[in-house]
């Protein structure tokens, strides 16, 4: 097999050359050394390989923005039901800045307390070498019950929370910041318990992962040694 037909095949076949793609069909493999490459073959070949690669990254993109854009709360959202204490058992987070904290990460605790005008107040305690910490977060409701919004002042922005799934009583999954940003989105598995069935804990990584979070960002941290409340 000479280089131009090689070339041919590698990097013609939709391109133009006689029989189409079907010159793919049916070819043996061919060991790489008994062949070369014509530099006038090689050169459609990395143009095409290039396509590939930006056609790749673009579908990638698609990918994310749309998994944020079907972001959809609980259906029929009851904000009397969902409030009370509830434990965070479960964290989904893929900053690059947060990976050195992973191994740090333990379960916290929160009290969810609807106000008059249908804000929440969200007080959370989390347990640190220094002590109990306490923050006190505002969420802000919207016009889709089970939709809220706070400013994190952290990242410096405004925030959308979503209670995407609860079955109020045992477990309920919170997505924060529906544009997808590895920076500031996450998902939130909570628990009326520290400890939720097997099941639970797969339904919240199934779901992180199908957000686009990899496996190795999905937590399940462990109780603190010292629990604040």
């Amino acid at each position: 097999m000479n280089g131009t037909s090689v070339g041919c095949v590698l990097a013609y076949d939709w391109l133009g050359c006689p029989g189409g793609v079907a010159n793919l069909v049916g070819i043996p493999l061919v060991d790489p050394q008994q062949f070369t490459i014509s530099p006038v073959a090689r050169v459609p070949l990395i143009a095409i390989m290039k396509k590939i690669a930006f056609v790749t990254a673009f579908l990638e993109m698609l990918f994310v923005m749309g998994t944020g854009a079907s972001v959809q709360p609980q259906k029929n959202f009851d904000l009397q039901r969902f409030a009370g204490k509830w434990y965070r058992v479960g964290l989904a987070y893929d900053s690059p800045g947060f990976i050195a904290y992973r191994s740090r990460l333990t379960i916290s605790m929160g009290i969810v307390e609807p106000k008059e005008n249908g804000d929440v107040n969200m007080t959370m305690w989390t347990s640190k070498p220094s002590g109990c910490q306490r923050k006190v977060y505002i969420y802000e409701k919207t016009s889709v019950p089970g939709v809220f919004n706070y400013y994190s002042t952290r990242h410096k922005r405004v925030k959308d929370v979503t209670v995407v799934e609860t079955n109020y009583t045992e477990y309920a999954m919170v997505y924060k910041h529906k544009k997808f940003n590895k920076e500031y989105t996450q998902v939130a598995l909570y628990g009326r318990t520290k400890r939720l069935r097997a099941d639970l804990m797969e339904k919240f990584r199934g779901y992180a992962t199908a957000r686009g979070f990899s496996r190795e960002s999905i937590l399940t941290p462990p109780p603190a040694g010292k629990f604040c409340c």
